[in-house]
């Protein structure tokens, strides 16, 4: 199926494993070029040369003095503006409420709320000059199914959902569209660090937690990039053109809500 996005100018943040690769795997093969992003710059470039993106730009997006650098950066490796913006950050850690103090919230608020935010600010300019733009947040499906220990996680994502809610419909009569994806239990390192503590408190097998989450989804595993990149490219395409403001979930079924 062409989604009608060749050629097109895409930068994908935090895209150097787990469900940002997935996304940035999916938009190669959709034909868009493709610029990927994480911490660590061999590996980021590694990526890129492995997917066949144009390139990479390495950077923290957490990092508030560093996020216009990675822009700056993205449209040059490009070599013109971006019409494709996918936010992705690692999740702050698990745990119960109590247990995180001051310091770790406001960590969580600029990686995992305040980095989207900004991002998806910058690249605006772009994307209004073209009369065309596509930008989808990777959040979590705990912004509808509340789960254990992941109040962090939850909170902060809840707030990213609002302000990009708000976004959506600021831009939408521009052709601009604003998603978020929600992933449900997907095998990924970040799933890892939410089963390995849960492994700890309970003085349990890492490999049993595993299992019992596998267990909990409806489907009985747990997702894939597989399952979750093809739809990541879907909503960057054209044929998304008129889905705004939404929040679509990858769970497997595990969001048991009616709407």
């Amino acid at each position: 199926m062409d989604l009608g996005i060749s050629g097109l100018n895409a930068l994908l943040l935090g895209s150097s494993q787990g469900l940002g690769l997935s996304c940035a795997q999916s938009l190669v093969e959709a034909g868009a070029r493709v610029v990927v992003n994480g911490r660590d710059a061999d590996k980021v470039a590694g990526v890129a040369a492995r997917i066949g993106a144009v390139g990479s730009v390495a950077g923290d997006v957490s990092d508030p003095d560093g996020r216009r650098a990675i822009i700056e950066r993205a449209r040059e490796v490009l070599g013109g503006p971006i019409a494709i913006l996918v936010t992705n950050s690692g999740g702050p850690p698990p745990g119960p409420l109590e247990t995180h103090d001051h310091a770790v919230w406001l960590k969580a608020l600029e990686g995992n709320m305040l980095a989207a935010i900004d991002f998806a600010g910058l690249a605006l300019p772009d994307m209004r000059a073209a009369g065309f733009g596509r930008i989808v947040n990777v959040t979590s499906f705990t912004v509808r199914e509340p789960y254990p220990n992941m109040g962090l996680a939850t909170g902060v994502r809840a707030g990213l959902t609002g302000a990009m809610a708000s976004l959506a419909r600021e831009v939408a009569a521009e052709g601009i569209t604003v998603n978020n994806l929600l992933p449900g239990l997907m095998d990924t390192p970040a799933l890892k660090r939410v089963y390995d503590a849960q492994a700890e408190r309970e003085s349990i097998a890492p490999e049993a937690a595993k299992a019992r989450m596998a267990e909990s989804v409806p489907m009985r595993r747990l997702g894939t990039g597989e399952d979750f990149g093809p739809v990541c490219a879907f909503l960057c395409s054209r044929l998304a053109g008129y889905m705004t403001g939404q929040n679509i979930t990858v769970d497997g079924g595990i969001v048991r809500g009616l709407l």
